[in-house]
């Protein structure tokens, strides 16, 4: 299976996903500085991913320490938290892997320099590996939701792309592609950086899934027209109610899906879930860069003048999920209590 990111000799390897489907690219990371920027420019996307990447980029940021001292590589580490917390404002994982990082480290205070640095970097392996197995959970937990002959819609991209193992959404499809289960998929492009089109198409083709490639204002006529059966998408950060945010359209799917009576499914591991937001109204919502949606690549396809509103997420209020599956269960939304 393909690896989005490894640690390798101490440094950080990940895959270029904006390369993709073009070139498969990995690039070797030294600096905290340079993980950021591509966390930023979305080299590296995915909540669950960028919560790998983060803590392995804390785990960096030690190894690269020239302090002697706990309170210098203190001082160290957390200019490197600061840095790597400003990247996504969306995507709890981030926030949840640092704070886990950073507890990690208070424990240390009594041990040498380099066997802190060693501790650090086993957790921050210890969460990449964790994640693997999260993926797999959720895959075997919602295989059970697929039935022969469903026809899925899926957004954006959750797959071994936004993790460190097979996926949260697309995890479901791999599993139960396992079992033996025939259906199709349908996937959006997921404008305006066509995660969907450059990433889940190139996923799914990899691994032989019988997929088909729509513009996103093709979603509501494949419902209707293709017989779609079921959606499944994942998420970036999720309320205790069970408000739900992920890649702008997400929302419009849900209320089709309402409308053709079918079940939306939420694929999320369960540090996705932020305990400490009420509802979606409290969550933070990404705007990105002008341009994304005045060029497509170097070709300018918009006015330069425009007014843009660019929205990188939208909220999927909890009333229009069917369930949220986790790698602890499948939990039907009226249920559904931040878990």
């Amino acid at each position: 299976m393909i690896e989005p990111i490894k640690w390798k000799d101490n440094k950080i390897v990940f895959i270029d996903q904006t390369q993709l489907p073009a070139k498969l690219k990995y690039v070797r990371c030294w600096d905290i500085d340079v993980l950021c920027e591509a966390i930023k420019k979305l080299r590296i996307r995915g909540a669950p991913l960028i919560g790998v990447a983060v803590g392995l980029g804390y785990a960096l940021a030690g190894i690269n320490s020239k302090e002697k001292t706990f309170r210098g590589l203190k001082k160290d580490l957390d200019r490197a938290s600061l840095k790597l917390r400003a990247t996504r404002p969306t995507a709890v994982n981030l926030f949840w892997v640092l704070d886990r990082m950073e507890d990690k480290f208070k424990t240390l205070s009594r041990f040498k320099i380099n066997a802190i640095k060693k501790a650090i970097s086993r957790e921050a392996l210890d969460i990449l590996e964790e994640d693997k197995k999260m993926c797999a959970a959720i895959g075997k937990n919602g295989a059970k939701l697929i039935k022969k002959g469903d026809v899925i819609l899926t957004h954006c991209n959750a797959g071994i792309l936004a993790t460190a193992g097979q996926g949260t959404a697309l995890s479901i499809i791999y599993e139960a592609k396992k079992q033996g289960k025939r259906f199709k998929v349908y996937a959006d492009e997921t404008r305006p950086l066509m995660q969907g089109s450059r990433l889940t198409m190139w996923e799914l083709m990899q691994n032989h899934i019988d997929a088909t490639l729509i513009c996103d204002d093709m979603a509501a006529s494949t419902i209707k027209n293709k017989g779609v059966t079921k959606i499944i998408v994942g998420a970036d950060r999720i309320a205790r109610n069970g408000d739900a945010a992920n890649k702008i359209g997400t929302y419009g799917l849900a209320v089709l899906a309402k409308h053709h009576g079918i079940p939306f499914y939420i694929a999320a591991p369960s540090s996705t879930i932020d305990k400490d937001i009420r509802s979606g109204r409290d969550i933070p919502i990404e705007e990105r860069d002008r341009d994304e949606l005045i060029y497509t690549g170097s070709k300018q396809t918009a006015p330069v003048n425009s007014k843009v509103y660019n929205p990188a997420f939208d909220v999927t209020p909890h009333s229009l999920i069917s369930s949220i599956i986790t790698e602890k269960g499948i939990y039907e939304i009226k249920r559904f209590r931040g878990i």
